[in-house]
């Protein structure tokens, strides 16, 4: 049970910690792919602008007035705002709506010939988008007089620089999990120490509870049974003997599942023939149905063996058959089955239960838990029967599920062969 605790606490902290750091990790590196390419797309279109001229070129134009001169008498350049285009690795290549090859201008590039610029150009062209990257290039298209003209500019340096730090917050983010899951496996311990603590005084209660209950409840039947044969049949002294039944059946259930929840009171394993202790079991339940005029039927393939506890295991289905019978109403069906499927043996009994809810029924397995509170007068149950088949099931590390059509309640056991 304590275990159990440590880990699913180890497990929620380690599952939120990873949910932070993926969400931090994948906004972080999302942002800066993001300021990439639109650095990539702000520098394409200022390249754009230029109509394929290398930003270094000078225009002039004949008709400038005289106040455009500078001071040497030279006429003016045309300027360009900012430095991005100077230190730009592209190149240029123009396509007739065909496809056809027009020019390549590869004068601000040398890592690249032109038979793979034009390459590049059509691949482009054939997927029909404006914008995207090509390898490491990040290229546009804008319309030219004759065509398409296609840039492309070199981002290698870039996006080796985003995938460095990609990996590096990745690497940096695995290593902070790493420390804070060995970290929570050496604190854990003293975090749900308390927890431990209230648990084991409270299964030390019920066993110290139950084996000072036995021993008035003793008494009291002795007592009653004298009393009966001194008295006439007295309908109190029966009310008494039917008490301490109950009583002594209480105990005796919580101190068993106190046992069975006790790591250090596991039950020997050993390989038992799980079909015929099933069949065994479920035989004397036939004589109950018919008394109760009841349908039950079995299904049981032969020849399965399982290792585990055979007490344990006969336990539980006795458990699973006294459940059904007690809430299955009259003249309804009860089932029992065993099967293998795949490397799981699956014990399910199934019986009909009218109003209820459709779905999973798993809260059934809590202590005290009745379906339906106003029939445990008639049942005279506790609501422990099916917390001690989780027990049992858990203990050979199996997993026991209740659920429902509306119309029937099912609760199925699954072991590993």
């Amino acid at each position: 049970m304590i275990r159990k605790l440590k880990r699913k606490f180890i497990l929620a902290a380690m599952l939120s910690l990873l949910l932070v750091l993926g969400l931090l990790i994948g906004l972080i590196n999302i942002l800066n792919y993001r300021s990439l390419v639109n650095d990539a797309d702000g520098t394409l279109s200022m390249l754009s602008e230029l109509n394929g001229n290398s930003p270094g070129t000078f225009t002039f134009d004949d008709k400038v007035n005289p106040e455009e001169r500078d001071k040497t008498g030279h006429r003016q350049r045309r300027e360009w705002n900012g430095e991005r285009p100077y230190q730009a690795r592209y190149f240029s290549v123009t396509l007739t709506d065909a496809g056809e090859l027009i020019s390549v201008d590869l004068r601000n590039i040398v890592t690249i010939n032109e038979s793979g610029a034009a390459d590049m150009a059509k691949s482009a062209a054939a997927r029909g988008l404006e914008k995207g990257f090509s390898g490491d290039y990040r290229y546009l298209g804008v319309p030219a007089d004759s065509g398409t003209r296609w840039i492309f500019l070199n981002r290698e340096v870039e996006l080796a620089t985003f995938r460095a730090f990609l990996w590096t917050s990745v690497g940096i983010s695995a290593a902070g999990f790493l420390m804070v899951f060995l970290l929570l496996m050496l604190l854990s311990a003293r975090i749900v120490r308390p927890i431990a603590l209230s648990y084991e005084k409270q299964k030390q209660f019920i066993t110290d509870a139950g084996h000072e209950l036995k021993t008035p409840i003793t008494i009291i039947r002795a007592d009653a049974d004298v009393l009966e044969e001194d008295l006439p049949e007295s309908e109190w002294i029966a009310d008494i003997r039917s008490q301490t039944d109950r009583l002594s059946s209480l105990t005796n259930d919580l101190v068993y599942l106190s046992r069975m929840e006790e790591e250090s009171a596991k039950p020997q394993m050993l390989e038992f023939p799980l079909s015929d202790v099933v069949s065994d079991t479920a035989q004397p339940y036939r004589a109950v149905a018919l008394t109760q005029s009841k349908t039950f039927t079995t299904d049981i393939q032969p020849m399965l063996s399982l290792h585990g506890d055979e007490k344990s295991i006969r336990k539980l289905i006795s458990i699973l058959l006294d459940n059904a019978m007690k809430y299955s109403p009259e003249g309804g069906t009860i089932s029992l089955s065993l099967k293998k499927t795949g490397r799981q043996l699956l014990l399910s009994v199934t019986n009909t239960a009218a109003h209820m809810e459709k779905g999973s029924q798993d809260r059934l397995f809590d202590r005290f838990y009745r379906a339906d509170a106003s029939r445990s007068s008639e049942t005279g149950g506790f609501g422990l029967g099916l917390a001690i088949a989780k027990a049992v099931v858990e203990s050979h590390k199996g997993k026991i599920h209740a659920f429902s059509d509306g119309e029937s309640l099912t609760v199925e056991a699954a072991f590993a062969e």
